[in-house]
């Protein structure tokens, strides 16, 4: 038989089309499936598998434990097809009581720790299900939820979870997806309740009146949130921020008039060991001077003891160095960028997120209410066939005896269903009794009751918002303020006291930066290296430079200046003249201070002086007038200012002065280059905080080589210090974005201006 012909299925395709259509499927896949939790249980797909896996091996709060190993391979092997590495690392978060404000795995064996530490393999490890874990996974079979197929097609999972507590904002969560992440600090279940019931009552409650409720973030591990109501109040609103999250300490009297500081929290998801590492690391540098040692003295709870160097020392000018330097302050991000109905990733408002969880909780209500008036139905149905027959037992007993078939018969006779008539066939000898009679009648009043109430429910909004605040009150009960696991961990500072260790923070740090006024010369050499020299000195022959090197950059200034860099990738940089390198030697790399780009150069460097307009240009012949103010940076990255398009490059960096801006540029005409200039009224450049620009000049196969800006009436001056008066220069003036003409006759060659 012969071979049937291959045929490739091979298709002519865009590889940009197709590629983005790839990238889109596989961001959108980690996106939904992986990075972002769903606002209603606030669990992302891996988290809920775990839940379920768990749940389906028995390991309820009360049961016995099982391997880790075990709980990890059903969920790999059923649910989640992904390397059991990360599964296991996500189970093991579950149960850090550190990590997770109310854990929902009951660990046991090594599970981590605040220092740092990682966990014992899964082998070694124990674990089920927490009290907390079971109120999200309660009403699963119930029909609460939609259940969908598995990867694989062989066993059905949740889509969510019924979640009976707003585990979102609970537990918080943390993603990084394709072209956007999460970050959702922990909060206090008590307070979520209060005002989750309060957005039942008035589903048009604004954000202020849940922030009567809410006060802000609740951390495992405490901490003081160091913001005033209003910064926290914002960030609520928004769905974005931070919260500035500071160690708690107290300071203990030791003999002779001593003292220690004892911190005793710590703020969220800072490592111990490397906190204390990093105090020892300050102390070595002697950037600390006020602190002596540090001691780490903690056994199950926290506590790192701080010796000042002597009992003269301020403990809170000793802390707020600390606070500065090192991880005892910590900023806390807020991004609740969350799956909206778990299709949606949408960044959301306190209100929203509570707002989606309570609209979860009325579908569960309703769908859990439907299920179990199913269940009534179908119960009633029977009893009503038990009640029927009752009364000839003799008769049934016959029909069964006699009949071949005696389910039609049965049917017949006492005008009964098909199902009444099988429970009845199914029927144990031991429940024809009169007991059993009034068992059935009592039950049978008692669901007629239930299912009365029910339908009495299900039609009645005002009674379903009434239950779902009976539900948050009996999670409030079991999770709440008043129990040891719900009460607030975390301090919110007044806004009082917020002010003044701001004040205090800005008292010391005037205090510590605190320079000298001193003369200063600064040096920049051709091959970038920098130093500076005490006084204003003179380029001489006695500065001495690196074989190859010279002078290119020599600027008198102060030590309490800044300095202003320009890079030809359009950043600017500034730095600090009393912390550049002395004069000794060659001085230091340029690229040691700032991160400037390989493949860049400088353009300009000049003493920072505030108020100033500059004047930057690109070789493309684009510019613009920007504040100096606005261009300095904090960073060592620098800051953006001017956008180059390549394979140009930031070029012209002056300071603004005058009415007038000149532009000379190269312009290519057949094989040789000719220089043209052009004037025009400054007007007509725009001021921009950042840009391309506007054109300047227009070039063919040319760049621009220099621009400045001066005073029409005092003339301009070339490079040779050459000035040109108003009557001289008069043809020279037109519009914006004209090619010019050739420069007048005495021009310097080089084409360039003073």
């Amino acid at each position: 038989m012969a071979t049937p012909p291959i045929v490739d299925d091979i298709r002519p395709e865009q590889l940009s089309s197709a590629l983005s259509e790839r990238y889109l499927a596989y961001a959108l896949s980690t996106i939904t499936q992986r990075a972002l939790p769903d606002a209603r249980d606030g669990l992302k797909p891996v988290h809920r598998r775990l839940l379920h896996a768990m749940r389906l091996l028995g390991l309820d709060p009360k049961s016995g434990f099982k391997k880790c190993a075990r709980v990890v391979g059903d969920v790999i092997g059923k649910y989640h097809p992904h390397g059991d590495q990360s599964v296991y690392e996500a189970l093991v978060r579950l149960a850090q009581d550190f990590a997770v404000r109310y854990p929902l795995v009951d660990g046991q064996g090594n599970f981590g720790n605040v220092d740092g530490d990682s966990a014992a393999a899964m082998r070694y490890t124990e674990s089920r299900l927490t009290e907390a874990a079971q109120a999200l996974l309660e009403g699963l079979d119930e029909d609460a939820v939609d259940f969908r197929p598995t990867y694989d097609g062989t066993e059905d999972e949740p889509v969510v979870m019924p979640a009976a507590f707003p585990n979102l904002l609970a537990n918080g969560s943390n993603g990084i997806a394709v072209g956007m992440a999460t970050s959702i600090p922990p909060h206090n279940l008590g307070e979520l309740c209060a005002a989750a019931i309060e957005l039942i009552k008035n589903p048009g409650a604004k954000d202020a009146t849940l922030l009567k409720y809410v006060k802000g973030p609740d951390f495992p591990t405490g901490g003081i949130v160091m913001d005033s109501p209003e910064v926290i109040a914002e960030a609520y609103r928004t769905g974005r921020g931070s919260f500035r999250v500071r160690a708690r300490w107290s300071k203990e009297e030791g003999p002779r008039n001593s003292y220690q500081i004892v911190i005793d929290q710590i703020p969220y998801q800072v490592q111990k060991a490397k906190l204390i590492e990093r105090l020892a690391e300050l102390i070595e540098l002697k950037k600390v001077p006020l602190l002596d040692d540090v001691h780490d003295e903690s056994a199950e709870d926290i506590r790192i003891v701080l010796t000042p160097k002597t009992r003269m020392v301020d403990e809170n000018v000793l802390m707020e160095q600390l606070f500065r330097q090192s991880d005892l302050e910590s900023r806390i991000p807020l991004n609740m960028n969350v799956l909206d109905n778990g299709l949606v990733p949408r960044v959301m408002s306190l209100k929203d997120a509570l707002l989606a969880f309570v609209n979860h909780r009325r579908t569960v209500l309703e769908r859990r209410t439907k299920f179990r008036l199913a269940k009534i139905a179908s119960r009633l149905e029977v009893l009503e066939g038990y009640l029927a027959v009752f009364l000839n037992l003799d008769k049934v007993i016959k029909i069964i005896r006699t009949e071949d078939e005696p389910k039609p018969v049965l049917m017949k006779t006492f005008q009964i269903n098909d199902n009444q008539a099988e429970a009845i066939l199914n029927m144990r000898l031991r429940a024809l009794r009169k007991l059993e009679e009034m068992q059935i009648r009592t039950e049978h009043t008692n669901l007629t009751k239930e299912q009365k109430a029910l339908k009495k429910l299900l039609g009645s909004e005002e009674m379903i918002s009434d239950k779902l605040i009976e539900e948050m009150k009996a999670v409030d009960e079991k999770f709440g303020l008043k129990t040891a696991l719900g009460k607030r961990r975390s301090k919110i500072a007044d806004k009082k006291t917020v002010e003044k260790v701001e004040a205090f923070a800005e008292e010391v740090t005037a205090i510590e930066t605190a320079v000298e006024r001193e003369p200063l010369t600064i040096v920049c050499s051709q091959k970038g290296w920098l130093r500076s020299f005490k006084g204003h000195i003179e380029p001489s022959d006695q500065v001495k430079y690196r074989e190859g090197d010279r002078e290119r950059y020599w600027i008198h200034g102060e030590t309490t200046d800044k300095l202003m860099l320009f890079s030809t990738d359009g950043r600017f940089y500034t730095l600090d003249c009393s912390k550049l390198p002395g004069g000794r030697g060659n001085g230091e790399a340029i690229r040691t201070f700032i991160d400037l780009s390989p493949e860049a150069d400088l353009v300009s460097v000049f003493i920072h002086e505030p108020g100033r307009k500059l004047f930057l240009a690109a070789s493309t012949g684009h510019g613009f007038i920007t504040n100096e103010d606005e261009a300095v940076a904090m960073t060592k990255a620098g800051k953006r200012v001017m956008n180059v398009k390549m394979p140009g490059e930031a070029s012209v960096c002056r300071f603004v002065g005058g009415d007038t801006v000149a532009v000379i540029g190269e312009n290519k005409r057949g094989l040789d280059l000719q220089k043209k200039l052009l004037i025009f009224p400054l007007a007509e450049v725009p001021e921009l905080a950042r840009g391309q620009g506007v054109y300047l000049q227009r070039y063919k196969d040319g760049e621009l080589l220099d621009a400045t800006t001066f005073t029409w009436k005092e003339g301009l001056a070339d490079c040779n210090n050459r000035t040109f008066g108003p009557s001289d220069l008069k043809d020279w003036k037109a519009e914006r974005a004209q090619t010019g003409r050739l420069p007048p006759k005495g021009w310097a060659k080089s084409g360039k201006f003073a």
